[in-house]
């Protein structure tokens, strides 16, 4: 079969849709946010929320958000971080661009692969962040999925910037996944005063898990028993990690998120952030990637 990219609507969204043989993409421009991603009729690998609302201006729950020019609180940010915004007005969480329209730059395919770019323009503008930035997000869809997101800083005075690629995945049962790659790295415990500590084994999930993994290697496992698969991360350009599962209260209380949705989700977020943040002279870039691929256990 060959690759196909078709532009689609999802309500107010417009969107890409890419197949591959039997893998199929789809990525709203708003936010340059994968949707969701799957091979053939099994179980998703990026999961999307069942409430999801595609609507504009607004983020859509599940997918992999771009986080950008910071992560989660700006206030939990590195100073360097948090200087590098000048607004009065709070800052959004997860920092500006998740609800732009970005700009599909370029669209690529032969005849194993399929390749989608897109650049924010309205970066430069963002309110209380006056830093000449060129962004851009290269989507590829081949036998794995490949996200790079990179920054260029086209201005004349260094800057600091955190960001995640906020990736959910679709998992059998919180209770049946482990995490291989975490042994002996230090974390934030960001669930208990922000304490360090340092992770013992492979991670299992027994409660709400919200913890910022440091210092990690460049090869992560999710193995999933209830679905006998193996959801293999390999990034580039980062050195940390946001691993969160709401668990039952907090589910409650998000938006675009049913009641019992934490059984079936996982986010492991491929980032840049703390000690891991990205400092960027005067012309210089930095690329972020993850590539996420898919095999039976």
């Amino acid at each position: 079969m060959p690759v196909d990219i078709q532009r689609i609507e999802m309500d107010q969204l417009p969107c890409w849709r890419v197949r591959n043989g039997a893998a199929e993409l789809i990525v709203a421009e708003q936010g340059a946010q994968v949707l969701s991603y799957r091979q053939g009729e099994a179980t998703p690998i990026i999961w999307l929320s069942e409430q999801a609302a595609f609507k504009r201006g607004q983020a859509v729950r599940g997918g992999v958000p771009v986080c950008w020019p910071w992560f989660g609180d700006l206030a939990r940010n590195p100073e360097p971080v948090q200087d590098a915004y000048q607004d009065n007005q709070p800052a959004p969480a997860h920092g500006l661009v998740r609800a732009l329209d970005w700009r599909l730059a370029k669209s690529d395919s032969d005849a194993d692969s399929a390749t989608l770019v897109f650049t924010c323009d309205a970066v430069s503008d963002l309110p209380g962040w006056p830093h000449a930035v060129q962004l851009s997000l290269e989507i590829r869809l081949d036998q794995r999925l490949h996200m790079t997101l990179t920054s260029h800083n086209q201005g004349t005075g260094a800057i600091a910037l955190s960001q995640a690629l906020h990736s959910y995945f679709a998992i059998s049962d919180i209770t049946q996944v482990t995490v291989e790659g975490l042994d002996g790295r230090p974390y934030i415990e960001t669930l208990d005063d922000w304490q360090q500590r340092q992770q013992q084994g492979d991670l299992r999930f027994t409660g709400e898990t919200d913890r910022i993994y440091l210092d990690l290697p460049s090869t992560l496992h999710l193995h999933d028993s209830g679905l006998n698969r193996r959801i293999t991360l390999e990034t580039s350009g980062s050195r940390s990690a946001v691993l969160w599962n709401p668990w039952i209260d907090k589910s409650q209380r998000l938006s675009q998120f049913a009641d019992d949705a934490w059984q079936r989700m996982l986010c492991i977020e491929t980032a840049n952030v703390l000690s891991d943040m990205v400092r960027l002279a005067p012309g210089d870039s930095h690329s972020l990637s993850v590539s996420i691929g898919v095999e039976a256990s």
